[in-house]
């Protein structure tokens, strides 16, 4: 028989998994170039040739800080952002941020679970650290749209344990700080990848990608 479980045994469960797996940080300024492991997941969507993949935690600041840019890039360009649960484990709501944005994915389409993601990045300060806040504003965010949030939003544990398997993809990978992103490509005569250290070169970086793949 499944068990339901509240949001504070998911986010209690989940910060014990992490507690002998190596610390990713919350960026300060320009991180180092991460160390690929495991690039497989680095790729565009089937169909496209440029993409942004990017691993993210709801309750990082510079994560906040890059989300418009990146969402901006994106548009501007009309390609596919891929976009990647990283939520770390000393930040107390982001878990549980990512397992409300996964509801809203299931629920209204992943364009209003990306709505929900812009909206906590748009309100984060004003979220502070009580994960009662975010419970508050999720509430709002959905009566908003007319939707009815349940008590509990993931009782036999499935959105939680697909927060889990992109953390676990983000080690595999080789993260060590939020954000990580990168501009993929497809059949490309440069660069399969290239990490976005510096977010005021990402046009750059997106124009020579496509520049590669023609």
């Amino acid at each position: 028989m499944l068990r339901s479980f509240s949001r504070s045994q998911l986010l209690v469960a989940f910060a014990a998994a992490l507690a002998m797996a190596p610390l990713a940080h919350a960026q300060f300024g320009p991180p180092p170039t991460t160390q690929v492991h495991d690039p497989a997941a680095l790729k565009p969507p089937a169909g496209a040739r440029v993409a942004i993949v990017e691993f993210e935690d709801l309750e990082c600041p510079d994560c906040a800080r890059a989300n418009p840019v990146v969402k901006e890039a994106a548009e501007h360009y009309h390609i596919p952002w891929i976009r990647h649960d990283f939520p770390l484990p000393f930040h107390p709501w982001s878990f549980n941020a990512a397992v409300n944005a996964r509801w809203f994915d299931a629920k209204g389409g992943k364009k209003l679970g990306d709505e929900y993601r812009d909206a906590v990045f748009a309100n984060q300060l004003s979220l502070g650290e009580e994960p009662a806040r975010l419970d508050a504003f999720t509430q709002k965010f959905a009566a908003d749209h007319h939707i009815a949030f349940p008590f509990a939003v993931d009782p036999q544990g499935k959105y939680a344990a697909e927060v889990k398997a992109d953390y676990a993809l983000g080690q595999r990978i080789g993260i060590e700080h939020t954000p990580t992103i990168w501009v993929v490509t497809s059949h490309s005569k440069g660069a399969p990848f290239v990490e976005v250290v510096d977010r005021s070169k990402l046009y750059q970086l997106i124009d020579q990608a496509i520049a590669d793949t023609k």
